[in-house]
């Protein structure tokens, strides 16, 4: 099992700033990778970001590359997402995911609303 707690969501105006932050229970060198996801209303769940364990490898959403940062923190330990130049079509509930490298399963948080005003 993994647990992920988030926090950092909240209301911001475009062109503000917000950093999301993901706990989770396991040492991050047992996880493969760790990311962040987001649902908008009446759309499909989608990738934002990811990092491997090693925190070099890195991947990121065409619509928010050159505004979103991913990194980590191992002794935490923390992923976080610091998001900037923030736009309305940002505005969906953010969840934390991860994927240990053994096994099949993924886990997700319980997901924070980030909404951006115009």
């Amino acid at each position: 099992q993994v647990q992920l707690v988030e926090s950092g969501g909240g209301l911001v105006q475009a062109g503000g700033s917000l950093r999301l932050s993901c706990t989770t229970s396991r040492n991050i060198f047992t996880l493969l990778r760790m990311g962040w996801y987001r649902q908008a209303p009446g759309n499909e769940r989608e990738l934002v970001a990811l990092v491997d364990a090693s925190g070099r490898n890195k991947h990121y959403a065409d619509s928010v590359k050159g505004r979103f940062t991913i990194s980590r923190d191992i002794r935490n330990p923390t992923v976080y997402l610091q998001m900037t130049n923030l736009k309305p079509e940002d505005t969906a509930v953010y969840y934390c995911n991860a994927k240990p490298r053994t096994g099949d399963s993924e886990y997700w948080g319980q997901g924070t609303q980030v909404t951006v005003s115009s």
